[in-house]
This record gives structure tokens, sequence and C-alpha cells, in this order.
């Protein structure tokens, strides 16, 4: 169990209202705390953030969320459902692949579904290969979820168990592409199977098999999608805001618009969070903004042999547009010809991918509310190097230039974004998370490279400090919503103990 951190009298103050934070709230509220949180910003969501432009209601950050029953933990918490607070819709298919050939392939969650469609597109050994990857997939979430991501570590030994040797059976140390190789013959499919390992900060060709843990999150599990109800806008910002309400219903505090300046400390407590106005009395701390934050204000740097190796980053342009785009799905990945050389060229090379592939998101696919009558909404992601690897690479100059470029690699694809329909515009670069407070310009944070995964990765619990923890996707488990989300349970059980 756990090791407690704050005494009987347990007011907890939580730095930060992203899902992290939020999550770490409702669950300490559950369990009986004082929790206060404290946000920056004059809305909840941290990195799921929002910005509503000339009527469109856009999401700037995540725009995929899986694994609702992992969502649903931290309303349970305080003795709500999601679906009190949600209407979450299964997107089906859940993403549309179009290739650089021109065909296209629909990624079903539903394993019927899928198999017809491999089998109709592809080949009936490729439909049977792909049964075996599912079983695979599904077997290997099942090892990992308990004992490597829901689970709090304090040395690596702690990973000594027997779900370790089942993980090394199922060749869950091995390379991710050529692990799903040995399933797929189709080069379409082993894509789709395996990009995901990007969020993860690592190529295909190198990540751990372990990673494939992603792509069940994203193609077994489902994908969903909240959509708006009574009058209020849905989108991922709606989840966030689903659980600042349920906090504030619960009698947790919470202070919006207000930026935390300082820790105040006795010994090796924090006895105070200082903000800008006001001094906050504390038993414990749980601290979410990204890692270079949280180690200035706790006035320490991190003990590491080898620096932290940051994920590539994003750019992302959110249009809004006065026309709709019928022939455009919820999700489409637009797969450029070139593979390995992309993943080069931003991770290693600090370059722009010079055959781009791109997420096109298009959320009024399922929830028309979040642009004007008539009009439609998209957004364009495409990776691309951090500030660290590319230091020379001026966004503020360099960012019309890449949008203009995009959608004309789009327009090409058979993408057509007509720029005379672009009415409302809002463009996010690396330059522009770095200065959101994200390292090297990243919103996902640290690589999961093996030396920074698991027991290796940034703890929850900070040395030289006893009642502050971490949480967020710089520490454990990770990068993503449902793995934030954990991360911010796992923050209250170290306070608490199981009863979080």
């Amino acid at each position: 169990m756990p090791r407690r951190t704050v005494p009987p009298s347990r007011r907890v103050v939580v730095v930060g209202a992203g899902l992290a934070g939020l999550t770490a709230a409702l669950h300490l509220r559950g369990a009986g705390c004082d929790v206060t949180v404290v946000e920056r910003e004059s809305f909840p969501g941290g990195r799921a953030g929002r910005l509503d432009l000339d009527g469109f209601r856009l999401d700037t950050g995540p725009t995929v969320l899986t694994m609702p029953d992992l969502l649903e933990a931290p309303l349970a918490a305080v003795g709500e459902k999601l679906g009190d607070r949600l209407d979450l819709v299964r997107l089906d298919p859940a993403y549309h692949a179009r290739f650089a050939d021109g065909s296209a392939i629909d990624v079903h969650t539903d394993a019927e579904a899928m198999e017809q469609e491999i089998r109709e597109k592809v080949s009936g050994r490729d439909a049977a290969g792909y049964r075996r990857l599912r079983d695979w997939l599904g077997e290997l979430y099942r090892v990992q979820m308990a004992t490597f991501i829901d689970a709090n570590f304090d040395s690596p030994l702690d990973v000594l168990s027997p779900d370790l040797a089942r993980l090394g059976v199922l060749g869950g140390f091995g390379r991710l592409g050529p692990r799903i190789a040995r399933f797929l013959d189709d080069e379409r499919l082993r894509r789709i199977f395996s990009f995901q390992a990007l969020y993860a900060g690592v190529p295909p060709s190198r990540a751990l098999a372990a990673y494939a843990v992603i792509a069940y999150m994203d193609t077994i599990a489902g994908v969903y999608f909240p959509r708006g109800r009574d009058g209020e806008p849905g989108g991922v910002r709606a989840l966030p805001q689903a659980y600042a309400d349920a906090a504030a219903d619960a009698g947790v505090e919470l202070r919006l618009g207000t930026e935390v300046t300082e820790l105040e400390r006795r010994g090796g407590r924090v006895t105070a969070v200082v903000t800008d106005g006001e001094r906050i009395p504390t038993d414990a701390v749980v601290l979410t903004p990204d890692l270079p934050v949280v180690h200035r204000l706790l006035g320490r740097s991190p003990r590491r042999g080898v620096p932290l190796r940051w994920s590539p980053s994003a750019f992302v342009v959110h249009l809004g547009l006065d026309r709709p785009q019928p022939d455009l799905g919820h999700h489409t990945i637009s797969f450029g010809g070139a593979w390995a050389s992309t993943f080069d060229e931003i991770i290693t090379e600090g370059r722009l991918m010079s055959d781009p592939s791109l997420l096109v998101t298009r959320p009024t696919a399922t929830d028309p509310t979040l642009a004007p009558l008539g009009g439609d909404y998209v957004s364009v992601l495409a990776p691309c190097p951090n500030t660290d690897r590319a230091p020379g690479l001026d966004w503020d100059r360099v960012a019309p230039h890449y949008r203009d470029e995009l959608l004309t690699v789009l327009a090409a694809r058979g993408i057509a974004l007509d720029p005379a329909a672009v009415v409302a515009e809002h463009r996010i670069s690396p330059a522009d998370w770095a200065r959101l407070g994200m390292a090297a310009g990243t919103p996902f944070s640290a690589a999961h490279t093996f030396a920074q995964t698991g027991p290796f990765r940034s703890g929850n619990r900070p040395r030289g400090v006893d009642n502050v923890v971490l949480a967020g996707c710089g520490t454990t488990p990770g990068v993503g919503v449902p793995t934030v989300v954990v991360s911010g349970k796992l923050a209250a059980q170290r306070i608490v103990g199981d009863a979080a």
C-alpha cells in the first residue's frame, strides 16, 4: 500500500486543473480530504484546452478519447457516473485511413467489422492476422494494466512479478514495428496499428512492443467523443468541465485564474501554497504542471545521469469554415508515401516532414453545434520536431507558410479545404506550447524510451520533500488522456493510501 503523506487533518492543494489535477482532486475528496484546486487559466482543462473563436468552439488539446472505464473512475470516487455528466458517442469508424496510393481503409473497433474491412480491402490472410493481432493486443493490455500502468513505483524492483515474465513471453520487450509485422503483411495495416508509438515519442521501429497497448486503446477499446447536451458545448473540453463541475458539487474549492508563485516550506515539508494574492495552508500538495515548472516551484533539479529526452511536438491548425465538409469523417489519418524517414526527420534530424502523415479531425461530424449554423470546423495536426531538436526553427515566421504547405498537401491527396472558406483560424506551434510552459515546446512531454518508462520515468514522489506528489503526463504512467487520468489517481493514493 502506498505510504500516506498527510496527517489526519488532510488539507490538500492541487496545483493545476487539468485532467490529472481534477482526477486527483476527485479521488482525494472521495477519501474525505479538504481539497483546493488552483489553476492559472480561467477554465479547467490544462492541456485539454479550449478556445471560442467567432462562434467556433475549438479543442486546442487532445481530440481522441479512449478507455471510458478509466475516465469513469474519478467520478465514481464521489458517487457519480460519467453518463450523468456527458454524452459519450462511440465513433464508428474510429478513423478513416487514407494512403498515398489513393486507397483507403476504415478502422473499426468492432472485431467483425474490422475483419470484414480487411478481407474486402486487403486480403483474407491479413484478416486472419488481424484476429491474432487483436488477441495479442488484448492480452498485452491485461498483463500491463495492473502491474505497469495502474501502479505506483518506489523502485525498479517493484516491477519484478509474474506479469513481467508474461510480458516477456508476449514479446513486449522486442520492437513494435517488427512485432506488428508478424501478424500483418500489408504495409498500410502495419502503419494503422503502429503509428500510435509517435504519441510515446518513439518511432515504431524502435518503440518497445509493449507500447502496442496504445494501439489497443485506439483500435479495440474504442474511440469516443463527448457530444454537447442541455445547450452546453461538447468536445473533449467537456470532459475536464464535467470533472470540475463534479468536484465543485462534491465540495472541492476551485480557484481559477490564479497562478501559484511559490511553495512555502518548513524543513522537508510544504506548509503553504502561495499564489499571486494569497497564502493557502496545506498538509500535502499535488503538482501537475510540466516538469520544468515543477522543478522551479520545488527549487531543485532532478538527479539524472542522462538529461530527459523529450517527445516530438505538433503543429496544429484549427480552421473555422463557412461551408460544410460532408465528405470528411470525424478522424482521418492521411498517410504520406514515406514512413520510416519521416520519423528520422522530426526525431533525429530536427526537420519538418518532407512527406507528412497528418491527423485531420472534423468534430462537427459528431457534434454540429461546435460551429455556427452552416459552417464547419476542421483541425490538422502535423507531428514536428520539438524546440530542443530544432532550436533554429523560427516558428513565428515559419507557421503561416507551413500552414499553407499542409493545406496544399491535403488538397493533392483529395482533402480539399478551400482557403477562401476559412473565416476563423487558430494555429499552435512548438513555440506556442513552449510559451505555455511545456518543456521543449511539446505537449507530449518526456518520450517513452526504455530509460524513461515505468519505474525509470520521472517518479511521482520528488526527493527532498515529504508531502508533495506529482501527476500528469511527465510522470508515471505517461502520455495520453487515459494514462494521465490514472496518474491523478496514483497521486491521490500516495497521499491517502488505498482510500483513494
